[in-house]
């Protein structure tokens, strides 16, 4: 059975070598790089299934990287830091990040919070009860479930990996409202820390880049829905 390959990008050689050893003694094929550029290259050439990224690095920052990795690649990303401001940890999650970690840490609780980002890409790529299609379309959107790929008009258009699982949430759910929440629990999978401002700035984005303001509505005092007639 392949191994899921997880990338540690992190410049304090004890804590890295604590996660490779715990997280290799899990089931998972783990390597660990102590800069940015290092990392940016194992990317490429390990082609991991999640990367555990630490927010001060001696080169590149966590979120240079992360913007990097998010513009090219689907790879969740799990920040690792020493901040803990509410602040940074929006900043984060809005530069790509599906959750977010602060030192010092318990190893059970990185374990925990892998296998639900890995939990959560299984069943947001899963086919719907439904339909078995891979393909999806309203208006003229064209999603590719499988290869996370949307489409406006034939052209790819440049969704983060958080903004495609949104929209799939949304779509897959037509009509139904969601909390800001909710949409927290299902699209980031971590336990709400107080803020929903993230939720909110990836919905514009979502609605900016398919021009969707009629699709995807804002039901006022409760939270966000996909209307459920898009023909």
């Amino acid at each position: 059975m392949k191994k899921t390959k997880i990338l540690i990008i992190e410049d304090e050689k004890a804590i890295a070598d604590l996660l490779v050893y715990g997280l290799n003694k899990e089931g998972f094929h783990t390597i660990a790089a102590n800069n940015g550029a290092d990392g940016l290259r194992e990317v490429e050439q390990f082609k991991p299934d999640l990367l555990l990224l630490d927010w001060m690095l001696p080169d590149l920052s966590g979120l240079e990287i992360c913007k990097k990795v998010t513009a090219s690649t689907h790879i969740p990303i799990i920040m690792i830091t020493a901040k803990s401001d509410i602040t940074d940890k929006i900043v984060g999650l809005e530069f790509g990040a599906d959750d977010y970690i602060t030192k010092p840490f318990d190893l059970r609780e990185v374990i925990a919070r892998i296998r639900t980002i890995l939990r959560r890409m299984v069943q947001v790529n899963k086919p719907d009860e439904e339909s078995t299609e891979n393909k999806l379309y309203f208006k003229n959107i064209e999603i590719i479930k499988n290869e996370r790929v949307v489409k406006k008009n034939d052209e790819i258009i440049d969704l983060t990996p958080k903004e495609f699982d949104l929209l799939i949430t949304l779509y897959s759910y037509r009509g139904k409202i969601f909390t800001r929440t909710e949409l927290l629990d299902f699209v980031w999978g971590y336990d709400y820390f107080g803020d929903t401002r993230t939720v909110d700035i990836h919905i514009q984005r979502l609605r900016k880049k398919l021009d969707a303001n009629d699709l995807i509505i804002t039901v006022f005092g409760v939270g966000y829905k996909f209307e459920k007639q898009v023909d």
